[in-house]
Order: C-alpha cells, then structure tokens, then sequence
C-alpha cells in the first residue's frame, strides 16, 4: 500500500471520503473554446454534440474524510481518454472522463497533499458553502476578488450505485490519470437548476468567454457522498 507524508503525517492510498456533499452542473459549450483552455493538458474534449464540449462545476463540503474536512470548487471538462476517437453521446456522459482544470479548496493541508499525490491543481481560496436551504450556494472569492457565486436547485430523486470514475490531471509539465469511486444517497437530479454569477477574476473572465453565465443541461446534487482515490498514473 502506497503513502506519502504530507506536513509531517503519513497518508496512505487509497484515499477515502466516508461522507460529503457534493453539487454540480453541467454547461454545453464551444468545444474549440474549451480545446484552448486545456490545451496545455494534452487531452481533447469530448464532443457531446458536434461542435459542443462539455464545463462542469462542482463544490463538495467534506465532512469525514483521510485528507480532514474542508471546502472545495472544480472546475472541469469532460475529456475523450487518449487512445479514443469519436463523438461521446449523451447517453455516455456518466462514463467520459473529467479532467480538472482548476480546484481551489480552503486548506493547506488537503491542498499539499492534492498538489503531490497526484497533481490536482489545487490552490487556497475562500469558499463559502451554504447547504442548510433547499437551494445549495457556493461563493468563490480568490485574492479578495469574487470569483462565482453558484446557486443549484435541487430536483427529483434518482438511485445511483457506486460507480468507477477517471480524472486527468497537469501539473509541472505531467499529465496524470486518477482512478475513482464514488457512491452517495440523497441524489437528486434536475435539467437546468443552476443560476450563476461571475466576478472579475481571472478565472471568471475564462468563464465568461466560455459563455457562461447560461442555463445549465443539467445539475445535480448528493447528499450524503463516500469517495474513494487511488494512485495516479503519469502519462
């Protein structure tokens, strides 16, 4: 079993998430615009509709967990894995790989061990979740700038089972592949959902040029999420 000593404690992997929050929405967007935000990754966007690749935004409150509790913001594009051609459909959204473009969270420690163990490009930022309401908010603010002020509403009820997932990483010049799991019990599931607000950062103006804010293709939220993360894999 593989560890890694992050600010003086051993951790090993797999990493697990015993329970979280996790929320989402999905934005249909200009896949050549979205070609050049990643294309220091390497990797290709996967086209869900000719012409249209795929931004999805995240926030998960991290409750219990081997990296503590903390606050995190994602932004990522789903992405053909290398070595496939074609068109991804819809109806294979659940399967297509996500590569994380950004991933700011609201600790050192899991910020240290994201960047090591396997090249998340996670970076300290202020995160204000506010779960308690029906409707799920997430503010963004880095350097004292607003970066996203997201509000999801939560829709009808779905199972999902555990399911196997792939993430693609870049940091320091490597692309690296993270295998996953996750598995969640109050899911919920809405077309649209989601209302967003963008700031004046950097960040935000890539948003922006992207299209964003518009109305989402679908947003989902879990309620009570486990996770888990293995070792990363450089390509």
């Amino acid at each position: 079993m593989a560890s890694h000593l992050i600010q003086g404690r051993t951790v090993s992997l797999p990493v697990r998430v015993r329970d979280a929050t996790v929320c989402s929405t999905m934005y249909p967007v200009r896949a050549d615009a979205a070609r050049a935000v990643i294309a220091y990754s390497g990797l290709d966007v996967a086209e869900v509709f000719p012409g249209k690749a795929i931004c999805t935004l995240i926030f998960v409150d991290y409750r219990d967990g081997d990296l503590d509790t903390y606050h995190e913001f994602g932004v990522a594009f789903l992405v053909r894995q290398p070595g496939t051609a074609g068109v991804v459909g819809l109806s294979d959204l659940r399967n297509a790989a996500a590569f994380i473009h950004w991933l700011p969270v609201d600790q050192s420690f899991t910020m240290e061990a994201g960047r090591s163990m396997w090249g998340f490009p996670k970076e300290l930022a202020e995160i204000d979740l506010r779960l308690s309401s029906p409707y799920k908010r997430c503010i963004v603010r880095k350097d004292g700038r607003l970066v996203i002020d997201l509000l999801l509403k939560p829709g009808f009820p779905v199972p999902r089972p555990a399911v196997p997932l792939i993430a693609y990483t870049h940091r320091d010049g490597v692309t690296r592949k993270v295998p996953a799991e996750m598995s969640g019990r109050g899911v919920r599931v809405r077309p649209g959902g989601a209302l967003v607000r963008l700031g004046n950062h950097p960040i935000a103006k890539e948003l922006s040029e992207l299209g964003l804010p518009k109305r989402a293709l679908l947003s989902t939220t879990v309620e009570r999420a486990s996770m888990s993360f293995g070792a990363a894999v450089d390509l």
